[in-house]
């Protein structure tokens, strides 16, 4: 799970097609294909940063995931008017927005660098676990029994997965690692939660990170430097570049249609990172593995499923 969602939930349907039953069929297929290509694109990037298997400095890699998107990300900024899009009156939720995505982009990537993409993507499916929890001191919402059970089942499902047996059991220090990114992911969506509560726009809110991203990281990566070598180059390039194609896929997907139709088919992720990590490493999860991703998967899919019947029921 390498971002975010690039649009917040409950982005609606374009309006001019809004009241045509056909053009609102072909625009829900059309998000449908955009989330599952999304999915999909994701898992590559992922498998990219894999294939560099911890040769170039982590804080290298998330400078060029950041440095290498941002000329496919700057038509966001030309269509939204320019450079006033990115004048704000919340740069403290910004700071919590980079904070969090940075904290998920580097426990995701640490963990592509040690562990199967599959587990990896699994783990990361946690996030919604960790929003849940932190929904409760950061934004004043009430859990339920419901949504506290389902939460302790999804940690039953990481706990599968880190049975000695399992894919990823055997490294401790990757599997906290792709968990507190989770968490960085779940801080970064609250954030996002709230600019959108103030009205802040997607555009704003994706473009600040991508700038925010790369001049920490870009920091961070001065006393580590290491010069790539060029296919080392081309793969830091691809990761930039894919994770903005899907970025952008994913934002154009929520756009045409609802977020209560469209976020269970990013768990299709799963199914991508599965093929890659048989096809190209030999990872072939356990039945441990596969127990604990279903486990995951089932205990997120039935919080969104809550979310979205509370959310219809306010």
């Amino acid at each position: 799970m390498p971002d975010a969602p690039a649009a917040p939930p409950g982005t609606a349907p374009i309006p001019d097609r809004a009241q045509d039953p056909q053009g609102r069929g072909a625009a829900r297929r059309r998000a449908i294909l955009m989330i599952l290509g999304a999915a999909g694109i994701f898992s590559v990037a992922g498998a990219l940063v894999k294939a560099l298997s911890g040769q170039v400095p982590l804080a290298q890699v998330v400078l060029c995931r950041n440095l290498f998107a941002i000329p496919a990300l700057l038509p966001l900024l030309w269509r939204a008017g320019g450079l006033a899009a990115l004048r704000s009156g919340n740069p403290g939720l910004h700071a919590l927005r980079l904070a969090g995505g940075l904290m998920g982009m580097v426990g995701a990537f640490y963990g592509y660098a040690v562990l199967p993409l599959a587990t990896v993507t699994a783990l990361g499916f946690t996030m919604p676990l960790f929003l849940t929890l932190l929904s409760i001191p950061l934004l004043g919402e009430r859990v339920g029994p419901r949504r506290g059970a389902a939460v302790l089942v999804g940690f039953a499902g990481v706990l599968l997965m880190t049975l000695p047996g399992g894919a990823g059991g055997g490294n401790l220090l990757g599997l906290g690692a792709v968990l507190m990114g989770a968490v960085g992911w779940a801080l970064a969506m609250i954030s996002i939660r709230r600019m959108g509560d103030a009205g802040e726009s997607n555009v704003t809110i994706v473009l600040w990170f991508a700038f925010g991203a790369m001049v920490v990281s870009g920091l961070a990566s001065l006393p580590v430097w290491v010069w790539p070598t060029s296919g080392q180059w081309a793969l830091l390039a691809g990761i930039g570049l894919v994770s903005a194609v899907a970025q952008l896929m994913m934002t154009e997907g929520y756009r045409r249609g609802e977020a209560t139709l469209l976020a269970p088919f990013e768990y299709s992720a799963i199914l991508w990172t599965t093929a890659l990590g048989a096809l190209v490493w030999a990872e072939l999860p356990d039945g441990w593995d596969f127990a604990g991703m279903a486990v995951l998967v089932a205990s997120g899919l039935y919080i969104w499923h809550r979310e979205v019947t509370l959310g219809l029921r306010r």
